[in-house]
């Protein structure tokens, strides 16, 4: 459809919306199907998937509008290109998007998080286009960040159906029409992983002083690892609750118990249960050689502590952050720059500070490759493996990065073969959804992997080293989120069945020196004592 005949269409659809628009009432659904998307393919876009494409290829997705609590799971409409480009926001005509706060916050939360340009609010009788660099704020006006704002007969005017064409058409995105509000500089804002390492990094800092002076015996090495296993625990259940895994809330009803902390070590046991990942580990098990959590189920932390960080930076509408949307590489970017620090005890154990790590000092800071360098590795190396081979074959395939870190190069090879996956068994969808082990099932949003599978690739393809113990965790926490990154109608079924979601990763990303190994110290290449083979950590490649 060229630009004159988009116009004309649009036109049918302003002149259906005025004549029906006294007698009607329609529904956020009803508003969505006669109105914005015919709307959107006007503009160019493959609205209702005619092309037939995959799930995670599909050009526009539509999201389930499930409620939970007084958050929307995830937005109705993302736009895509290979990548999220914007989301859309849908409501039904009675809603006032030029006045009503509500909306254009919740709007505002998911393309801030997910570091959108533009994110869009429409009943199709308004459409507000939102600047979504500009961190929202509980008691912003509607018209915070608000670059532009159309009601439906301006949709008729050609000089305003142009603007409209010029900046949202599929044609004008993949042309760059994005591009300048990506590229334009706002004063007096943070980009999400700004603002949430800052805040994280709050966590460290008040959970550090309080646990250092209320434990007297933990010690320095205790002490890192208790503060990152308390705080990836939080991260990833408040992400499991805007995912539809957990119950929305559970964390934070916690904080009206007293003391919080034993409430809140009831919580991570109950998870230990159900997810069996080394991020909940308390008890000795068979067949698991990774040493149980013996540090945080004895630790005594205050309860105003744990509740600034759970009231103030977990919900809405305190909270900026929409946890259904935040992706496995702004954490990754977030947490390779959290990782450059580490907590020192001084003056009897007592007193703690957070510092540079030594490596950082020395480094100038911490350095994190870009998402898009990541992804052009993975697909000319990876890409060309996989190439012509089956699954059975593919499983065979092992991907290590000797130097994880927070894991980007790991999830991003970890996506693509999922993506690789999920392609290959689509072609023949009939075959892969039968049997007793099935490859993908039909969810609303279209043919998804099963858990089953999922697990399966990650514990069979995906390996790491780490000279450092938390970046290690970090990586852990990162795949194993990505794991937990669909349609999750399966989880349910799981907990029926008894059985853990997630896959045990001590055996796929390990600690470890990766350029020494232990045979250099034992045949004499080095010779050092206790004290400089922990700060070496030799790794033994050989197991």
């Amino acid at each position: 459809m060229n630009f004159q005949e988009t116009k004309a269409q649009v036109a049918k659809l302003v002149q259906r919306f005025e004549s029906q628009k006294a007698a009607n009432s329609w529904n956020e659904a009803e508003t969505r199907e006669e109105f914005i998307n015919p709307f959107f393919e006007c503009l160019g876009w493959d609205v209702l998937n005619k092309k037939g494409l995959a799930n995670n290829f599909k050009e526009v997705r539509h999201e389930t509008s499930l409620k939970i609590g007084s958050n929307m799971k995830a937005p109705d409409y993302s736009f895509n290109h290979g990548r999220p480009l914007f989301y859309l926001e849908a409501k039904k005509p009675d809603i006032n998007i030029k006045e009503d706060t509500a909306p254009a916050f919740q709007l505002r939360r998911y393309g801030w998080t997910a570091k959108m340009p533009i994110s869009i609010l429409t009943d199709f009788e308004e459409l507000a286009i939102y600047d979504c660099r500009v961190k929202p704020h509980k008691n912003d006006k509607a018209s915070t960040a608000r670059i532009r704002y159309y009601s439906y007969r301006e949709y008729l005017d050609l000089e305003k159906w142009e603007e409209i064409y010029k900046e949202i058409s599929r044609e004008a995105v993949l042309r760059g029409s994005l591009e300048s509000f990506e590229n334009k500089q706002i004063k007096g804002t943070a980009s999400i992983d700004e603002d949430f390492l800052t805040a994280i990094e709050d966590w460290r800092y008040k959970l550090a002083i309080n646990v250092a002076s209320r434990n007297k015996n933990i010690d320095e090495k205790k002490l890192n690892f208790a503060i990152q296993k308390i705080i990836d625990r939080i991260i990833f259940l408040r992400i499991a609750e805007d995912r539809g895994i957990e119950p929305y809330e559970d964390l934070k009803r916690i904080i009206e118990t007293k003391p919080i902390y034993p409430a809140l070590m009831a919580l991570f046991k109950k998870a230990d249960d159900k997810y069996n990942s080394g991020l909940f580990h308390f008890n000795i098990e068979k067949g698991r050689t990774e040493s149980p959590d013996n540090v945080t189920p004895n630790l005594n932390i205050d309860d105003h502590i744990l509740k600034d960080i759970i009231k103030k930076g977990l919900y809405y509408p305190d909270s900026p952050y929409e946890f259904s949307v935040i992706s496995s590489d702004i954490l990754g970017s977030v947490y390779e720059r959290f990782l450059g620090k580490v907590i020192e005890l001084k003056e009897g154990a007592t007193r703690a500070k957070v510092i540079d790590k030594p490596e950082v000092r020395k480094a100038g800071g911490v350095y994190y490759t870009p998402n898009y360098i990541v992804r052009y590795i993975v697909q000319n190396t990876i890409g060309d493996k996989v190439q012509g081979r089956n699954p059975s074959e593919v499983s065979k395939l092992k991907i290590l990065d000797p130097t994880c870190g927070s894991g980007s190069f790991l999830i991003e090879a970890y996506q693509f073969l999922l993506d690789w996956h999920l392609d290959y068994y689509s072609k023949e969808a009939g075959k892969y959804q039968r049997g007793k082990s099935p490859k993908i099932f039909d969810s609303e949003r279209g043919l998804q992997l099963t858990l089953a599978e999922r697990k399966r690739i990650l514990v069979c393809n995906i390996y790491g080293v780490d000279f450092d113990k938390n970046a290690v965790e970090v990586t852990k926490l990162s795949l194993l989120l990505k794991v937990l990154e669909y349609e999750g109608q399966e989880t349910s079924q799981y907990s029926m069945l008894k059985d853990r979601i997630l896959p045990d990763l001590y055996e796929n990303i390990k600690c470890g020196n990766s350029l020494i190994n232990m045979d250099d110290v034992t045949d004499g290449f080095l010779s050092v004592g206790l004290t400089e083979l922990d700060k070496i950590n030799p790794f033994d490649w050989g197991g």
